[in-house]
């Protein structure tokens, strides 16, 4: 690619903004022209660092797989095959999608800075499939994983609570992971999590933190020692002697509730973190909740993601296959 993007590219280079150039070049040298292209346009972004970070990991997919593969004066059907190539790796349609739009972002940029032609432009990611691909655990899986708990240690009250407030709550891990002790409030007489969801910069929403929710917390918070209840703390804290009192990753919290649903037998990779979240939503439309309330639950910004649930449940529920096999309940098989 460097060649070709030489013969095509180099007054504009030239041309870029000094203190871009200078950032660069002050980094370690980079081995082609691929690297280099995708640290100015990474430069060159508006966004909060955690997601210039994300299309850092996904563009560096494309470009981790255009230089293996020497291609050196990218096409449409490079890119095209850059698609079936995540395909076969068994991604989601989610996952692929977010790549491809990262590339054509990337080409993108480069028409823009008059660097190489927007080859990618108007290449489409995957069509999402209907409804969400992650299954909801049955009461009665429920009743396992928090009966399986023996609450003998700090640890396995942290992971009894935890779980129990991902059930009843409908928190995503990156919520959970951003919580302090001091995010716990009285609102309208009632116990409520102030949270920062998905996409805010503040902790302006909550969930609301019941009996049943808040009791098992104390239970974890009061066997932690005195210097770990600090406002300012973790609720739910690391007990790693390595990093011992640290906030838990989201990739800790998926871990622990791995670990749990595999100890009591539920060894399903479709059966994670994010599928409690599906879990509570789809529990509180089974126990009444109208589609706004179960809206505010999951706090849903369009309410067409919430009728998805409510589609599935009544799919199950009122299932036609049912009413076929009453009419056909005399042909013996």
């Amino acid at each position: 690619m460097k060649k070709n993007l030489n013969n095509y590219s180099n007054s504009a280079k030239t041309s870029a903004k000094t203190d871009v150039l200078l950032a660069v070049s002050n980094t370690e040298p980079l081995r082609d022209d691929y690297f280099h292209l995708m640290e100015l346009f990474l430069l060159s972004i508006d966004l909060k660092k955690s997601s210039v970070d994300v299309y850092k990991r996904q563009l560096r997919g494309f470009v981790k797989w255009a230089s293996k593969n020497k291609i050196v004066q990218p096409s449409r059907d490079d890119v095209l095959k850059y698609k079936e190539y995540l395909y076969s790796k068994d991604l989601s349609a989610l996952t692929i999608s977010s790549y491809i739009v990262v590339v054509r972002k990337f080409f993108a940029w480069m028409e823009s800075s008059k660097i190489y032609p927007n080859v990618a432009r108007d290449i489409k990611g995957m069509k999402r499939s209907r409804g969400f691909r992650k299954d909801t655990l049955t009461i009665d899986q429920i009743k396992l994983i928090l009966f399986g708990i023996e609450l003998s240690e700090s640890r396995d009250l942290r992971d009894f609570a935890l779980i129990n407030l991902l059930v009843r709550t409908g928190l995503r891990t990156i919520e959970i992971a951003r919580s302090n002790l001091s995010d716990i409030r009285q609102k309208g007489g009632e116990s409520v999590l102030w949270i920062q969801g998905k996409g805010r910069d503040t902790k302006d929403e909550f969930v609301v933190l019941t009996k049943d929710t808040k009791t098992p917390i104390e239970k974890y918070l009061s066997s932690r020692p005195k210097n770990t209840k600090r406002d300012r703390s973790p609720i739910f804290m690391s007990h790693s002697s390595r990093n011992y009192g640290s906030k838990l990753t989201t990739r800790s919290i998926s871990r622990i509730v791995k670990k749990r649903l595999v100890s009591v037998g539920i060894d399903n990779s479709r059966l994670t973190a994010h599928s409690l979240r599906h879990t509570a939503i789809t529990l509180a439309l089974k126990g009444g909740a109208s589609i706004q309330e179960a809206q505010a639950l999951g706090r849903h910004a369009n309410i067409n993601t919430t009728m998805i649930y409510a589609h599935n449940i009544n799919r199950i529920e009122n299932a036609p296959e049912n009413k076929i096999d009453k009419l056909l309940e005399t042909l013996k098989m």
